[in-house]
């Protein structure tokens, strides 16, 4: 058995200082002025200690792209590979198209990447549905249901392929419009399919948009009347994206946007668009301030935090409780999501809120619903 393995270095830099994306280099470049870190070769070298620690008893080879997009961290990890084609010191999409191209001259059975919904449509506009692809979610959105719902289980849907055989089912690979979405604005296209291994439990949905039923709506109004009769004054509420989070700020009159985290303070928003930096700012000028997290999950995917909105990072989460955090979701998009998910690149974080939370689903109604 033939793997491939490619990383993005730059993929998901956008996220927690709030760019909303890392497609393109002026956007890089912004990201970089801005203070972000990388995050995706970390994602990558998590992947290869779960791999490598459970793969022991099976033959294969792993092929990986030079320096920073593989070669790097499968030699920090200290799993045997084989180098295949160059890249520069600064890469770009055409690297990963480039090597994608060299593992199809090697007939690899597999291409495991590292990225989000940008670089799966480099991966699979080479590969097509010749190769099956997994992704490893790094990046700001990750709609696309290539990907696995965390690092842990890509490695163990690539064991569970590489050691029993799985079958394939064929995954939409979709994007937003980077620049519309800075503009609060989302547009969502499916791109093209890929063939994926089969794996339930471990692979994840493509995101759905929330569809403005006057019955969503109206549910949607009784949960934000219920959370401001239960507003504290002197408590700072970060509040995520979404529809569902904006119909509270909606009935208390002020301007919150669709897709950035914004803060309240009482009735009042006292910033908005923030980016993880920002939101660290404004906790210490109100360090006397008690503080809260509202969120709604991403829409059939299931994500309260990691995905679309990392603005509201590890640093931020590591300083509540999961009884700081208030989740919200209409009836018809909870039913669509059984199961919440926590994915923020920090296991000790995502440790700390799994397990059973309330979801306010209604004016002064709760359904217990666990989080993974």
């Amino acid at each position: 058995m033939k793997l491939g393995f490619i990383v993005n270095p730059i993929a998901g830099m956008g996220g927690s200082v709030g760019l909303k994306g890392t497609d393109g280099p002026e956007t890089y470049k912004k990201a970089m002025i801005l203070g972000a870190k990388p995050i995706a070769p970390e994602k990558a070298k998590q992947f290869l200690a779960y791999f490598k620690e459970i793969v022991k008893e099976v033959n294969f080879e792993f092929y990986v792209a030079p320096k920073k997009m593989g070669e790097e961290e499968c030699k920090e990890v200290g799993l045997n590979c084989t180098v295949v084609g160059e890249v520069g010191e600064e890469t770009s999409s055409e690297d990963t198209i480039k090597i994608c191209k060299h593992f199809l001259e090697l007939n690899v059975d597999l291409i495991v990447f590292v990225g989000g919904d940008g670089t799966a449509r480099d991966v699979v506009g080479v590969v097509g549905q010749c190769k099956p692809i997994i992704g490893i979610p790094s990046g700001v959105k990750v709609y696309s249901s290539v990907f696995a719902v965390n690092v842990k289980a890509a490695a163990e849907t690539v064991y569970k392929f590489i050691s029993e055989g799985l079958p394939l089912r064929d995954a939409e690979v979709v994007d937003v419009d980077e620049d519309a979405f800075r503009s609060d604005i989302l547009s969502i296209k499916i791109y093209s399919h890929a063939k994926v291994p089969y794996a339930p439990t471990l692979i994840q949905v493509a995101k759905t948009p929330t569809l403005l039923f006057e019955d969503e709506k109206e549910n949607m109004h009784a949960i934000a009347k219920y959370i401001i009769e239960n507003i504290d004054p002197n408590t700072l509420y970060i509040l995520g994206p979404g529809t569902t989070v904006k119909a509270i700020t909606d009935m208390l009159g002020v301007n919150k946007t669709i897709l950035g985290v914004d803060i309240l303070l009482g009735n009042k928003l006292i910033a908005k668009d923030v980016n993880e930096q920002k939101i660290i700012e404004i906790l210490e000028k109100y360090r006397h301030n008690p503080f809260k997290v509202i969120v709604s999950p991403l829409g059939a995917q299931g994500y309260v935090f990691g995905r679309g909105n990392q603005q509201i990072s590890p640093r931020i989460l590591s300083k509540i409780s999961k009884d700081d955090v208030i989740v919200i979701s209409t009836r018809f998009k909870l039913q669509r999501t059984p199961i919440l998910r926590i994915d923020t690149g920090d296991p000790k974080v995502d440790e700390k809120f799994k397990g059973y939370i309330k979801v306010i689903i209604d004016y002064n109604e709760e359904l217990v619903t666990k989080i993974e």
